[in-house]
């Protein structure tokens, strides 16, 4: 089993890691109302409570059952958001992904779920993964339907109506012959 040091996820421009204390100042502020209206969480109120929920997160990262990654611009280090990578050990882990918003549209959240995936799938030998996501948050939407995700479920939760999707394996047909 790998040690949270030793993952670090790279891209031309993207560092993603598992997050750690180092990260909680840098995450907090950007967790917002208007980040969260279309995700099934609601920001937590003050600080102290958000320490109370990232520490919670350690345990499951070293264990390996669940993952949460910092995702920051590779060369500034600047944060830029997390991905989820949760339910690790059951038949298909769920992927999730926030940016901060001033950092919208810049096709981070596909680059970092797809680096997160394509790592899964490699790393941990995930063969599918799952996405669920709110039904009007389409931007999310197109990051699982870049990935070959099709929708295979629909819910209700008083927040909103929300899709499932299913997504494949990320390794390509040549990776998966690699012993």
């Amino acid at each position: 089993m790998l040690h949270p040091d030793e993952i670090r996820i790279e891209s031309s421009r993207l560092s993603i890691k598992p997050f750690s204390e180092s990260d909680a100042d840098a995450t907090f502020p950007c967790i917002t109302l208007s980040l969260t209206r279309l995700m099934s969480w609601e920001p937590p109120p003050d600080r102290e409570s958000f320490d109370l929920v990232w520490q919670a997160w350690l345990p499951a990262i070293a264990e390996g059952t669940d993952f949460v990654f910092a995702v920051r611009q590779r060369d500034s280090g600047g944060f830029l958001g997390l991905a989820g990578l949760h339910h690790v050990k059951s038949p298909s882990a769920e992927l999730g992904i926030w940016i901060r918003e001033d950092r919208h549209r810049e096709g981070i959240g596909r680059e970092a779920v797809s680096l997160v995936a394509t790592w899964a799938s490699r790393e941990l030998g995930i063969d599918r993964f799952t996405y669920p996501v709110a039904e009007e948050n389409y931007p999310s939407r197109r990051i699982a339907e870049s990935l070959g995700g099709v929708v295979a479920e629909r819910r209700l939760i008083p927040k909103y109506k929300y899709v499932i999707y299913q997504i494949p394996s990320q390794l390509k047909l040549d990776d998966r012959r690699k012993p």
